[in-house]
């Protein structure tokens, strides 16, 4: 499945170089960081919303494009989704509660 993730990271950083008006990817990171965020922000509306209303194919949809805008902003900051695998890799096997104390030290 990461070689999805991978896929797309690749062709989020072609996007960069495109025109804004020919891209819609392009056109976020032309507007810039709070565009980026605002989009996010309301994915994460719609997929909550989706989960209120137990359409498990409307939940997948959300998901999808809440994941896609987490991957633009990840490109946008220079980052990648193996940037976030390798952080939960190093997570697995903890507690929730281990890594949180961990991350306060």
């Amino acid at each position: 499945m990461s070689d999805v993730l991978q896929q797309l990271a690749q062709i989020l950083e072609q996007r960069k170089l495109e025109s804004a008006d020919k891209s819609y990817v392009a056109s976020l990171y032309a507007k810039g960081l709070d565009s980026i965020l605002k989009k996010i922000g309301e994915e994460a509306t719609e997929t909550v919303i989706a989960a209120k209303g137990g359409d498990k194919q409307q939940i997948i949809y959300e998901t999808a494009d809440l994941w896609f805008h987490c991957l633009v902003l990840l490109a946008d900051q220079g980052l990648g989704p193996d940037d976030v695998l390798q952080e939960l890799q190093r997570r697995f096997g903890l507690s929730g509660l281990e890594e949180k104390a961990q991350r306060n030290k």
